[in-house]
């Protein structure tokens, strides 16, 4: 396991780090944009996925069908990008206590399996067209951890009822969730979804 990634390192004036996850087909340079407009004073990371599938698209991990997940792989790549997260943290002198996951549809399924698998290692995550990509494992603890949950009532690609029971699962574990459901949405991004996203992190960030 190599827990190198290319990436995008942009520093900020405060103390808190978007940890940017790109959806399929993006790179490292997709979401910056977007990070540095919904949080203008932070720290970015973003990484790109390294899995190519059918040759071209970026991935952060291998899927079998389009909503059928390779679990086994999806695992092995969130202990991965882990690594690579509390490295970079050493590398930049981040607050390892200050990062905030932001992903978006393949890129969120692997922040809800980083919280998942190594919850110590972020402070909120935002997910952007999420599924619940397995179980969450027994003993979680996500007490008071926020979330925000971002789906469209008309995605193709993620029913919006796999959204909410994900939301439902993750304050089942204590996680405190935001539910942000578009009816007319489908899986790409609306402005309502940009505006309750920047309402999120404001809110998040402008804790010490």
């Amino acid at each position: 396991m190599n827990p190198e990634f290319i990436h995008v390192f942009q520093s900020g004036e405060g103390p808190w780090t978007l940890l940017l996850l790109h959806g399929t087909g993006g790179d490292e340079n997709d979401l910056v944009p977007l990070g540095r407009q919904l949080a203008p004073g932070a720290n970015l990371l973003s990484p790109r996925g390294k899995i190519l599938e059918n040759g071209v698209s970026s991935r952060f991990f291998k899927r079998l069908a389009v909503g059928e997940l390779d679990i086994p792989d999806l695992i092995e790549r969130t202990d991965e990008l882990a690594a690579f997260v509390a490295a970079a943290a050493g590398e930049y002198s981040l607050d390892a206590g200050k990062i905030v996951a932001l992903g978006l549809s393949n890129g969120a399924n692997i922040a809800v399996s980083l919280l998942f698998r190594h919850p110590e290692l972020l402070a909120g995550v935002a997910l952007l067209r999420p599924m619940l990509p397995y179980d969450a494992p027994d003993g979680l603890d996500l007490r008071g951890r926020p979330v925000l949950v971002a789906a469209g009532g008309r995605d193709p690609y993620v029913p919006a009822a796999e959204s909410v029971n994900l939301g439902k699962a993750l304050e089942a574990h204590g996680g405190k969730v935001t539910m942000h459901l578009n009816p007319d949405a489908n899986h790409g991004l609306t402005e309502g979804d940009l505006v309750e996203t920047s309402l999120w992190i404001t809110g998040l960030l402008s804790k010490a």
